[in-house]
């Protein structure tokens, strides 16, 4: 029975939430403040020890707090009031850099500079979110206020105040009120459609791209349209024209240099196609941070939210989406005391405002599962809540019909543009492929990759590497047998094959039998801690089962062919040897593992083929979701029954030929991962040599059309620039050849950019690498961006320069030392305009920071590919020498085009290696001059530069 009276109580004067705030402690480098009643005011790191552990306080991510201040990251606690926490609740799903300035800024505040105006600005920041919460118009009240009050109960530091905030104009009392958990049953649900169609053939042509492009560049607020950009357009259009005859695709390998816009110039004859032919364009990236501006500029396309939501769609990989039945699993969990209540709160009220669901580079702050120490198993985060690796149920699955999973697999079969990723698009490709080569019908999918965008297609082969490779693997060999078997552990959760398919089979003898066999089957595999009984600190090596048995000889073999530490980066990169000669041990205990994994195969095969059988033959009576349950099985089987324990098998067969000549076309290695000086897994690899055999095969070619577009895609020291490129994304082996087109960037790089290589440093020496960092970007006022091509150089490097900045109040963040991921370290250092960021590769593959933020760019040494097993035999068959310097050529192209992304951008670029030769800097945009000199005075050339007034 629900009271429907309305609760109008005010708060008394003077005791409004945001009236009795704690204090808030901000701990940029090298400063501390704290802001209370009496002000804000500098603290030294004693005193800023003593607010943050005695409490009550006010931070913005407390892990962090913690690091600073040389602290343990701290657990939740009632003194501990977290603001990104409350940013969380007041605006779900609404994005926001972990950090003062971040809350600020996001805010509407202005930028807080000193360590007092970040405390001040913590302070204005819980007060301008609680009054948020207390306004008359703030949205569904109801249901905040109910879940506030769970969160109150459970402990959150914030609850009270919430609560308090949420009750200043009224709530309604009712005898009962929901805890406000249950988001499952709140989310919207998808709704069967007819299917679209194949799509048609009409052309694309030239002139209608031009004109399609002069609407967006006018609906975007932009007057002109710039030649080079409408030109580009006009010969994307290539690409989006009818092929004459099967297996010719219409291929276009375009550069645009930075600031063509590339982006907009594709968009236009691919909205033009999707338009007139209802089918879906699809759009690949390599980083989720692309991924994401596409689908802002696609504004431009569709101005209309809910418009755009139907027009443009961005597809990942299973494993970035929030699984509903996870999330229901793990808040059940914890109302009985096991797991983290109010982080799933938090994660509930995103799940009810988000765009999609997606938890990796979506709209879920990254930031927040790592704010306090949680354990992992608990932690309200997305390696517990995405799907993983094929344990989804579908149709059997309660929340199936809200599933943000099935959600977008069907917005993206009635969408216009698909955005999708490399990783996706290319095993989903080889996954159709295999189906299309037995027979069967395609999943539906990629089905629809007719025309195709590969932007960032300078990644198309790594991407092609990755997806077509095999690797068997003590981690890869548990997850299958977590996957047959289910979790086997205390407390774990998840779903085996039998919980998944025993009720479809139960009627069906032969089929519950091939179940049963393969359950049993899987006991051979290795179980959780594998690297305990192969890899074990004591030295005392235990495998269970024949797998183990094998990695453990294969570590054997490993250890006397090579050493721990090898000379390309440190123990960091583990171990490699060559597969073959193989030692005896291996090849007896190959032997054993392949019929090991062959008893496992025939089973699941057999259960594989009962299943299609039982679509033939109950075709009738399966209603839809008996059918869609039943086909989302045989994925799963197929994956692992026709791909990954075939290709395993025919690994450890090579092993049984005899002879010690390795395959033509592939790599086989032995390898062994390790993690703080210990290896933590074994692994038997084989990758293509030239992985673009594949990709021609099962994506270029099918395809009626295909874009290929970067800003390094030629390499201006061949005879013909675009050669590399042709091998590197498959197209040379076409019957038709690839059209090529190259446009240059319109950015005047000779005024606003500078390029030195410093000469008188010591490479090798952490120390002269920290000084030479520090003193750049103290020239700059910060700003700079320090990349590293192996981690162990990254940290010591940071060990340094980390305080000396910090006496200069710069901050300075790290990939692989701060705990926070990529995404959330490039949010930080893009709005703190003065901050520093130390990375690897996917820092410089996922930075896209425009004015002032980023204006100094140093690489610690040349970016040389690493000359592991792989590379070698590339390099051999794919160019030699000229084959690393036209990588190396790419890499440093690719970091300098982060420098300038506006036209008013201003940046140094530099190379702190005297050793690098000037032909590396070939592929960098007409004007720039290299430049080499001493430290000194690139110091002083890059405070001068950057400080002039000249643009």
């Amino acid at each position: 029975m629900f009271d429907e009276s309305v609760i109008a109580e005010a708060c008394p004067t003077g005791a409004e939430p945001w009236a009795d705030l704690p204090p808030a402690l901000a701990t940029p480098p090298g400063a501390g403040a704290v802001c209370d009643g009496a002000g804000a005011r500098k603290i030294g790191r004693g005193a800023a020890e003593g607010v943050f552990s005695t409490g009550p306080v006010m931070v913005a991510h407390a892990s962090l707090t913690a690091r600073r201040l040389g602290l343990t990251p701290p657990g939740r606690s009632p003194d501990l009031m977290d603001v990104l926490e409350l940013y969380a609740f007041v605006r779900p799903a609404r994005f926001c850099a972990p950090s003062p300035t971040g809350l600020a800024l996001a805010l509407g505040l202005a930028e807080p500079k000193s360590a007092e105006e970040q405390a001040t600005a913590l302070c204005e920041a819980a007060g301008l979110l609680l009054r948020e919460l207390a306004a008359p118009a703030y949205p569904e009240r109801e249901a905040a206020y109910g879940l506030a009050l769970t969160m109150q109960r459970a402990g959150w530091a914030w609850g009270d105040r919430v609560v308090r905030a949420l009750e200043a104009v009224g709530v309604r009392a009712r005898q009962h009120r929901s805890a406000g958990l249950d988001v499952w049953s709140r989310l919207t649900e998808w709704e069967d459609e007819a299917p679209r169609g194949e799509a048609g053939s009409a052309p694309v042509d030239s002139e209608s791209a031009r004109i399609r492009l002069e609407k967006l560049l006018q609906a975007s607020g932009l007057d002109e349209t710039r030649p080079s950009q409408s030109d580009y357009a006009a010969e994307a259009a290539f690409a989006f024209s009818p092929r004459n005859e099967e297996g010719r695709p219409r291929v276009l390998l375009a550069e645009a240099g930075t600031g063509t816009g590339k982006t907009l110039g594709y968009l236009a004859p691919a909205s033009l196609w999707a338009e007139r032919n209802q089918g879906a364009a699809w759009i690949s990236t390599y980083t989720r941070a692309l991924q994401r501006q596409i689908d802002r500029e696609s504004h431009s396309l569709w101005p209309d939210p809910a418009e755009r939501r139907k027009k443009a769609v961005i597809r990942k990989g299973r494993e970035n989406y929030l699984c509903v039945l996870n999330l229901q699993d793990m808040v059940q969990a914890a109302q009985l005391g096991n797991g983290d209540l109010i982080g799933l709160a938090l994660v509930g009220r995103w799940a009810l405002q988000t765009r999609d669901g997606d938890m990796t580079g979506g709209d879920f702050p990254g930031w927040l599962p790592g704010l306090f120490a949680t354990p992992s198993a608990h932690a309200a985060g997305a390696a517990n809540l995405v799907d993983r690796r094929g344990e989804c149920v579908h149709a059997a699955c309660p929340h199936y019909r809200s599933c943000f999973v099935e959600k977008t697999i069907r917005a993206s079969r009635r969408a216009d543009l698909v955005i999708a990723n490399h990783a996706l698009v290319l095993t989903q490709a080889a996954f159709d492929g295999a189906r299309s080569a037995r027979g069967q019908q395609q999943d539906g999918e990629t089905a629809a990759l007719k025309r195709i965008v590969f932007d960032e297609g300078h990644h198309l082969f790594d991407a092609a590497d990755s997806a077509f490779s095999a690797c068997l693997s003590g981690q890869e060999a548990a997850e299958l047998r977590r996957w047959i078997r289910g979790p086997e552990g205390r407390g774990r959760r998840g779903r085996g094959l039998e919980q998944r398919l025993g009720d479809m089979v139960n009627d069906n003898e032969a089929a519950l039998k091939s179940l049963q066999d393969a359950i049993r089957a899987s006991a051979a595999l290795p179980g959780e801690g594998v690297s305990g009984r192969v890899a074990p600190a004591s030295g005392e090596v235990n495998p269970i089962g024949p797998i183990e048995a094998f990695l453990a000889a294969a570590l054997d073999q490993l250890r006397a062919r090579t050493a721990e530490t090898n000379p390309y980066g440190g123990s960091e990169f583990g171990m490699e040897c060559a597969l073959k000669p193989v030692t005896d041990p291996v090849a007896e205990t190959a032997r054993a593992a392949a019929q090991a994994l062959a008893a496992i195969e025939a089973p699941l095969l057999a259960l594989s083929r009962h299943l299609e059988d039982i679509l033939d033959d109950e075709a009738a009576e399966l209603d839809g979701s008996q059918r869609s349950r039943i086909e989302g099985a045989l994925r799963g089987l197929d994956r692992r029954a026709r791909m990954t324990l075939p290709g395993w098998r025919s690994m450890l067969a090579a092993l049984e030929d005899g002879g010690d000549q390795p395959d033509p076309d592939f790599v086989d290695w032995l390898s062994a991962e390790t993690a703080f000086g210990r290896i933590h897994d074994v692994a038997l690899r084989r990758h293509w040599i030239d992985p673009t055999v594949p990709l021609e095969a099962a994506v270029i070619a099918p395809s009626h059309g295909v874009l290929v577009t970067s800003a390094t895609l030629s390499d201006p020291l061949q005879d013909d620039p675009f050669d590399l490129a042709r091998m590197r994304t498959g197209s040379a082996r076409l019957i038709e050849p690839p059209r090529t087109l190259k446009v240059e960037s319109p950015f005047d790089y000779a005024a606003n950019s500078r390029v030195i290589v410093v000469n008188d440093l010591v490479k090798d020496d952490p120390r002269q690498t920290a000084a030479a960092m520090r003193e750049l970007f103290l020239a700059a006022g910060g700003g700079g961006l320090g990349l590293f091509t192996a981690i162990r150089r990254l940290k010591a490097v940071y060990e340094r320069l980390g305080p000396d900045l910090a006496r200069s109040g710069v901050p300075l963040y790290a990939q692989h030392v701060d705990p926070l991921e990529v995404g959330a370290l490039v949010d930080m250092f893009r709005v703190e305009e003065n901050s520093c960021l130390l990375g690897t590769d996917a820092v410089r593959d996922g930075v896209d920071v425009p004015g002032r933020s980023l204006r100094v760019l140093a690489f610690d040494r040349v970016p040389w590919p690493r000359p592991d097993l792989l590379h070698k035999a590339r390099r051999e068959r794919l160019g030699g020498k000229g084959y690393d310097d036209a990588l190396a050529r790419a890499r440093i192209a690719q970091a300098f085009g982060r420098l300038i992304r506006r036209g008013d951008d201003k940046g140094v670029f530099l190379m702190l290696d005297a050793a690098t030769p000037t032909r590396l800097f070939a592929s960098l945009p007409p004007g720039t001059e290299v430049q080499r000199m001493g430290l000194a005075d690139a110091v002083e050339q890059t405070r001068s530069f950057l400080n002039s007034e000249t643009t």
